[in-house]
């Protein structure tokens, strides 16, 4: 059952609050509705609250041990299509349909930042290459790896032009927003079978490990290293808005500063989120700017 679904059905108990209610009643993190029912009806999982914790300890020893075997055979078991077939067999067979949503969100979601990024940074012009599948068959075109191959190449690609021109990324006066949906992607609906049942976050504890036996030791670290790129994304964003930045709501620390591979579950969670915030805020910044007939301004 959807705890969303359930717990906006009751009355509200002062002495007994439900904490799904508060943080879906709760407006200072920027998400759409869509994100935020997906997300707390994972969050009241009964796979998040008994099946994450036993899962968590022994994938990170699963990482630990690949790696080691990688020192070992470093060219061994690897195959990016045979961990895709696997990640889209799991997806839909294992996970909710709230889980697989907001997987596929992300991609959409990345993807739209990235070319608005691209559409509004000032005498540079960069390719983007959007990844915004529809339907669970799409996974098995390396969707996953390519995702952090995007955004190297657009990082490389822009500031190769910024330095070659001696340019900085700064607001402009009317920003193109056109790339920016403001309603959910259109994606297919998801499997919900008896066994759709596992929540995203043990999904991502799992598919950690699979990752590190499956691809190249320089893919897994690139995969693990791009989610500190989160920070470089949103001073980017709030440069071209005029905004200060404000790094409260993306914690996946310096990207100059490489953190190990354990925690990158639970960092690829934060990852999640921290597009869904920033897509959130230019969804309102274009509502704005419509309404002031093409104002840069946004307020948050």
């Amino acid at each position: 059952m959807s705890v969303v679904r359930g717990f906006l059905q009751h009355p509200h108990d002062p002495a007994d609050p439900d904490p799904w209610l508060a943080l879906y009643l709760d407006q200072s993190v920027p998400l759409a509705d869509e994100c935020k029912r997906a997300w707390l009806t994972d969050l009241g999982s009964w796979s998040r609250q008994f099946v994450l914790p036993l899962v968590r300890p022994l994938a990170r020893a699963m990482i630990v041990l690949f790696q080691v075997i990688r020192i070992f055979v470093p060219r061994a078991f690897r195959s990016s299509a045979l961990l895709h077939r696997i990640l889209e067999w799991n997806m839909r067979t294992w996970l909710s349909p709230s889980a697989n949503r907001l997987i596929f969100r992300h991609f959409h979601l990345g993807s739209e930042i990235l070319q608005f990024i691209a559409r509004n940074v000032r005498g540079v012009t960069v390719t983007t290459a959007p990844l915004k599948p529809i339907r669970l068959a799409d996974v098995r075109d390396h969707l996953y790896l390519r995702h952090d191959v995007n955004l190297y190449n657009f990082v490389i690609d822009l500031n190769r032009q910024l330095r070659l021109r001696n340019l900085e990324i700064a607001p402009v006066d009317e920003l193109d927003f056109s790339c920016i949906s403001d309603s959910p992607p259109p994606i297919e609906p998801m499997p919900e079978r008896w066994s759709n049942v596992i929540d995203l976050q043990t999904a991502i504890e799992l598919y950690t490990p699979l990752y590190q036996l499956l691809l190249s030791d320089n893919d897994f670290w690139r995969a693990s290293n791009s989610l500190q790129l989160d920070e470089t994304i949103g001073i980017y964003v709030s440069r071209l808005l005029g905004m200060p930045w404000t790094p409260a709501l993306i914690n996946n620390k310096h990207p100059l500063v490489p953190m190990s591979t354990l925690r990158a579950g639970f960092r690829l969670v934060l990852h999640g989120l921290a597009t869904e915030t920033q897509h959130a805020i230019l969804v309102r910044c274009k509502r704005e700017a419509a309404a002031q007939r093409g104002s840069a301004n946004c307020s948050l």
